[in-house]
């Protein structure tokens, strides 16, 4: 079964900026994403600590003695979401500045999924 992959805006945006070398790395590691789903763990994913969602997790891709990382969740109709990319080599910071950033991207991504109850009365006229 192939799972569905999906990315906030953003993310594509920061994806299409990346030399094509980079792309091609992290998209060979979203498809093993596509083919695996939720139980894809090490050393190719990792649940992340300190998000809101306890299902947030990230891609991790070396490239060139980089660690990229993709953070990303599973959304309730059982999508994969990408929400925030990057280089993570030498920035002490890299999660206390994304992990913030994807829990944001991700509640936006929920709040697009509820669909308003319908009043009672019907529409109005």
């Amino acid at each position: 079964m192939a799972w569905a992959v999906q990315s906030v805006a953003e993310f594509e945006r920061w994806f299409l900026t990346l030399e094509r070398g980079v792309r091609v790395e992290i998209a060979a590691k979203i498809s093993l994403l596509q083919e695996v789903g939720p139980t894809l763990g090490r050393p190719h994913a990792d649940t992340l600590k300190g998000s809101v969602y306890p299902n947030m997790k990230e891609l991790r891709v070396q490239i060139g003695g980089d660690p990229w990382r993709i953070f990303f969740a599973f959304d309730p109709r059982r999508s994969a979401i990408l929400l925030v990319g990057g280089n993570k080599g030498g920035d002490s910071r890299f999660y206390e500045v994304n992990l913030p950033i994807a829990d944001e991207r991700y509640r936006d991504h929920l709040a697009t999924l509820i669909v308003p109850p319908q009043s009672k009365r019907g529409p109005k006229r």
